[in-house]
C-alpha cells in the first residue's frame, strides 16, 4: 500500500468510548484501529501520552459574509486555516442570499467563495424570501447539490428577517424533502422596537445591544419556531442558544418527543455580558453579536443542558469584523456589525472549561465538538468518526498543552480575540485533514484549495416516523344529516 501513515501510541478517543489503539491511514482514509498494527513503511505518527480524536465540525461559521454594510475579514482560506490550528477539519457554513435574490444564485457565488477552503466545507442555505423559484431552488439544491438544511432568520428586520409566512411554507418544503430546517431565533420585532426605545433613551454605546435582545426574545422565537415546526411535522435545529428562555422551549419539545436539535456556542459557555459595560468603547464593541452573551446564570444552565443532552452541538457563529469595522456603529450600536470570532480556540476552551471541570468526559467532549453533528447533518460516520472507512480528519490532543490565548498568536484573521488572556489547558498538537498533515509542531501547513466540499443527503425515511407523529389524522367531515 502507497501513502500509508500510522498514529502509534495514543489512546484513541471517539464518542462511544477510548482505547489504546494505533490508527493506520492509507491515503485520505483511516484503514485500520486495533493494537500493534502493521504497517512497514508508514510514516509513523508519534502519539504517545495523547488523545486520538476525530477533528472538530463548527457547524456554523461565516466566512467572508456581506453583512451590514461590510465583509467579514476571515475568509475561507485563512479561516480553515485558523480551524485546523485548533482541531478542527471542517465547517459548516451558510449562504444568505439577499432579499429576491435567487438561492441558486447566492449559492453559486459562495461556492466560488469556498474554494480556496484549507480544509472541508458544506454550507446551510438560508431562506430569506417566498416565492415559487424559492420553493424549487430548495429542491435542487437537495437532490443535486448535498444541502440537507435550510437557515431561517427570525431576526434582522427589514433585511433578511423571516416572517411566519415564510417559516411556514419553507418548514415544510424543507419537511418534504427530508432536510433539516434551523432557525436563528430571536423575535425580529420586538427587537426592533427596544432598539428605537433605547436608543430614544440616549444609549447608543455597545451596553445597548444586550438591552434591546433579552432573553426573552429568544425564548419567544424559539417556542414560536418549535410549535410551528411541530404542528407541521418538521424536524428542527436551532443555532446558538444562548439563555434560559431557549433551552426551556428546547427541554420542554424533546422531553415531549419532538425532532429538535439544539446548538450552543462556546463563547456563550464562558463570556457573560459584563464585557459590554466595560469603558472602552473597542472592547465592548467587540463582543456585539446575536444573541447576545448573557449573565452567569445562563452559562449555569447552558452547562446543564450541554450534560444532559438537550444541547447536542457546540459551534462559534464565527464571523469576524475588525475594529475600524466595528467603528460603524460608534455613535450607534444598532449599526455596530454583529460578529466575534472563535473557530480556532472552541476545541481548547471546551476541552478546559468542560474535561478538566469534569462537566464533559473526553467522549461527550468528542460527541458534542463532531460526532453529533455529522450524525445530526448527515455525514456520519464519514466525519465524526474513527471507523475504517472514515476520512482521516484527526486530530492528536494534547491534554497539557498550556496556553494563554491572544490575538498576538492568533491565527485567525481578525484584531482582537474574545477570550483574551484566557489560559487554556489542552490543545491540538497535530490536525491532519483526509490524512494530510494541516497543523504540527505549533505551524500551519495548510494548502490553499485542498478543502473539498461535502455532499450532505437528505433523509426523508429518517424523518417519516416524525412527520407521523405529528401529523393529525385524516380529517374527515362531520355527518350532520
Amino acid at each position: 500500500m502507497a501513502n500509508l501513515k500510522i498514529i502509534q501510541g495514543g489512546t484513541v478517543v471517539t464518542a462511544e468510548g477510548e482505547t489504546r489503539a494505533d490508527v493506520l491511514i492509507e491515503g485520505e482514509t483511516v484503514v485500520a484501529v486495533g493494537l500493534d498494527l502493521a504497517a512497514d513503511g508508514a510514516e509513523v505518527i508519534d502519539a504517545t501520552g495523547a488523545y486520538v480524536m476525530p477533528g472538530g465540525i463548527d457547524p456554523h461559521t461565516h466566512m467572508e459574509l456581506p453583512f451590514m454594510g461590510t465583509v467579514a475579514s476571515e475568509d475561507f482560506f485563512s479561516g480553515t486555516s485558523a480551524a485546523a490550528a485548533g482541531g478542527t477539519t471542517m465547517i459548516l457554513d451558510f449562504v444568505i442570499p439577499a432579499p429576491q435574490q435567487r438561492l441558486m444564485d447566492a449559492y453559486k457565488q459562495w461556492r466560488e467563495w469556498a474554494a480556496k477552503s484549507a480544509a472541508d466545507y458544506s454550507f446551510h442555505v438560508a431562506v430569506t424570501w417566498w416565492d415559487q423559484s424559492v420553493h424549487d431552488d430548495m429542491g435542487t439544491l437537495a437532490t443535486e447539490h448535498g444541502v440537507n438544511s435550510f437557515k431561517h432568520f427570525m431576526a434582522y428586520k427589514n433585511a433578511i428577517m423571516c416572517d411566519d409566512e415564510v417559516l411556514v411554507n419553507s418548514f415544510s418544503r424543507a419537511r418534504d424533502l427530508g432536510a433539516l430546517a434551523t432557525v436563528h431565533a430571536e423575535n425580529g420585532e420586538l427587537v426592533y422596537k427596544l432598539q428605537q426605545e433605547i436608543f430614544d433613551k440616549g444609549i447608543t454605546g455597545p451596553e445597548g445591544h444586550p438591552l434591546s435582545r433579552p432573553p426573552e426574545v429568544e425564548g419567544e422565537a424559539a417556542n414560536r419556531a418549535i410549535r410551528i415546526a411541530e404542528v407541521l411535522g418538521a424536524p428542527l435545529y436551532l443555532v446558538h442558544t444562548s439563555c434560559i428562555d431557549a433551552l426551556e422551549a428546547v427541554t420542554r419539545a424533546r422531553l415531549e418527543g419532538q425532532r429538535v436539535f439544539a446548538e450552543v456556542l462556546a463563547q456563550h459557555l464562558v463570556i457573560d455580558d459584563s464585557h459590554y459595560r466595560n469603558p472602552s468603547w473597542e472592547h465592548a464593541a467587540h463582543y456585539v453579536m446575536s444573541p447576545p452573551f448573557r449573565s452567569k446564570e445562563h452559562q449555569d444552565a447552558l452547562w446543564r443542558g450541554l450534560q444532559g443532552g438537550m444541547l447536542q452541538t457546540t459551534a462559534t457563529d464565527h464571523c469576524c469584523f475588525c475594529t475600524p469595522q466595528k467603528a460603524a456603529g460608534k455613535d450607534d450600536f444598532r449599526k455596530i456589525p454583529n460578529g466575534t470570532g472563535g473557530v480556532e480556540d472552541r476545541m481548547s476552551v471546551l476541552w478546559h472549561h468542560g474535561v478538566r471541570t469534569g462537566r464533559l468526559t473526553p467522549s461527550e467532549f468528542v460527541a458534542v465538538t463532531s460526532t453529533n453533528a455529522a450524525k445530526i447533518f448527515n455525514i456520519h460516520p464519514r466525519k465524526g468518526s474513527l471507523q475504517p472507512g472514515a476520512d482521516a480528519d484527526i486530530v492528536i490532543w494534547d491534554p497539557e498543552q498550556t496556553r494563554t490565548i491572544s490575538k498576538e498568536t492568533s491565527h485567525q484573521n481578525v484584531d482582537f480575540n474574545i477570550y483574551e488572556g484566557m489560559e487554556v489547558t489542552g490543545g491540538a498538537a497535530t490536525t491532519l485533514s483526509r490524512g494530510n498533515v494541516v497543523w504540527a509542531d505549533g505551524e500551519l501547513r495548510t494548502v490553499k484549495g485542498a478543502g473539498k466540499h461535502i455532499d450532505r443527503p437528505c433523509f426523508p425515511d429518517y424523518w417519516e416516523g416524525q412527520t407521523k407523529r405529528n401529523t393529525l389524522a385524516e380529517p374527515t367531515a362531520v355527518d350532520r344529516g
